[in-house]
């Protein structure tokens, strides 16, 4: 169910810890049901993805294994909680709506998602 969604978020919040880029993460459960969840880690990646042409971050969470979990050039984890679960792409692609908002190189870069396609 939905906690099993939360999890995989958290983890990857929980893996930008544990790798020693992020201090802090926050979980929040709205009135309305939708859950938040923040770290103050490096963020998903906004640039041009090379291989899609799209922005990673649209990439990132809409094509499976195309994070950088186990990415080389140091973009990987040597310590991860999250390889038992299906990946933030699932999440985005089963949830009724996801809003991205990422903080990287002094940019905020925001998209929204409903069932997996981009919907902003």
């Amino acid at each position: 169910g939905l906690h099993h969604l939360v999890f995989e978020v958290v983890d990857n919040s929980v893996d930008e810890a544990l790798a020693g880029w992020a201090t802090e993460v926050n979980v929040t459960i709205h009135a309305s049901g939708a859950i938040s969840v923040s770290d103050d880690g490096r963020g998903i990646p906004c640039e041009l993805h090379a291989k899609t042409g799209k922005p990673a971050l649209e990439t990132v969470l809409t094509v499976l294994h195309a994070g950088g979990k186990f990415g080389g050039g140091g973009s990987g984890y040597k310590v991860s909680g999250g390889l038992h679960g299906v990946g933030v792409s699932v999440v985005n692609a089963l949830s009724e709506r996801l809003d991205a908002e990422v903080r990287r190189g002094g940019a905020l870069h925001r998209m929204a998602f409903a069932r997996g396609a981009v919907a902003e």
